[in-house]
């Protein structure tokens, strides 16, 4: 049977619980599952590609022994497809919080199958405690002060607030 590759495309600034989740669950459905950290400068970045790439391998390996799949990390600036096609995947998750994600996340999915319908887009629903976590709100809570401890792991955690002072 042949290796079943999925991709989690995201610009993971930062990566949350959220996304360690639905990473922790899609290696349930894959072989190999590539994580995928997008170029998105429209999002106003705090951390540079590499360095997100780099955040979410440290995860991954804190991760060990609870994932099912071999996980692996690049950064890509393409479009989504031509990546999934780059490292040999045929599945594309995403992950789901509320309806408002649905209507976005559809309109995405059914652009991708137009653009290629061997690509399976495989939507997991965000686990009831991860549900309303978006990173967008997570970063702007640490800056205005906030505890953030309950959505990011430690080590992101002290990223973010080592970024932030260097940024005071």
């Amino acid at each position: 049977m042949a290796e079943r590759v999925a991709v989690y495309p995201g610009t993971f600034d930062p990566a949350t619980t959220g996304h360690l989740d639905i990473i922790q669950r899609a290696t349930r459905i894959c072989d190999r599952l590539v994580i995928g950290v997008a170029y998105n400068i429209d999002k106003r970045p705090l951390f540079a590609p590499d360095e997100r790439a780099e955040m979410v391998r440290d995860e991954i390996e804190a991760m060990a022994g609870k994932l099912e799949a071999t996980v692996e990390v690049q950064t890509f600036s393409i479009l989504l497809t031509k990546f999934v096609d780059e490292v040999g995947g045929s599945i594309i998750v995403r992950g789901l919080r509320a309806v408002t994600d649905f209507d976005y996340e559809f309109q995405m999915a059914g652009m991708n199958a137009r653009l290629r319908p061997d690509i399976e887009t495989v939507f997991l629903m965000a686990s009831e405690r991860h549900q309303f976590i978006a990173s967008r709100l997570v970063k702007e809570i640490c800056l205005l002060g906030g505890d953030i401890s309950g959505f990011v792991s430690p080590r992101i955690l002290a990223r973010i607030e080592g970024r932030i002072q260097q940024t005071s």
